[in-house]
């Protein structure tokens, strides 16, 4: 059950050019659950329950660098390579003296977003 409470972001549209093709690589990468309602839309949780929603088609994907959705990983750089994998391109790894790893992706639709993972005494 995700947590609830005024201002608390919780629902994404994700623009897409092929629904199912998003749906898998969300699922494939990061392990988002994904669902249809009785009305055949695909829609997703992501893999801690706490945000939900759909892709949409007809819109444009979010290519440019305007607001950035930071998707948190266990290890950035196990998750590239899954990014890759699934159809994904690396945009931008992240600079070695940062307080967090992070890194930006593109979808197979062309959505930007960005890897965080947080340091931690096993991070390097």
């Amino acid at each position: 059950m995700p947590t609830f409470g005024d201002g608390k972001i919780c629902y994404l549209e994700i623009p897409a050019t092929d629904i199912a093709r998003s749906a898998d690589f969300y699922e494939r990468v990061f392990g988002w659950r994904i669902r249809k309602d009785s009305g055949g839309s695909i829609s997703f949780d992501d893999a801690v329950g706490e945000v939900s929603g759909m892709w949409v088609l007809g819109r444009p994907p979010s290519t440019a660098l305007g607001i950035l959705i930071s998707i948190m990983v266990d290890d950035v750089a196990a998750s590239l390579n899954k990014v890759v994998a699934a159809g994904g391109k690396v945009l931008q790894a992240s600079a070695p003296d940062t307080s967090a790893i992070t890194a930006t992706f593109s979808d197979p639709a062309g959505n930007v977003f960005c890897l965080y993972q947080h340091r931690s005494s096993k991070s390097t």
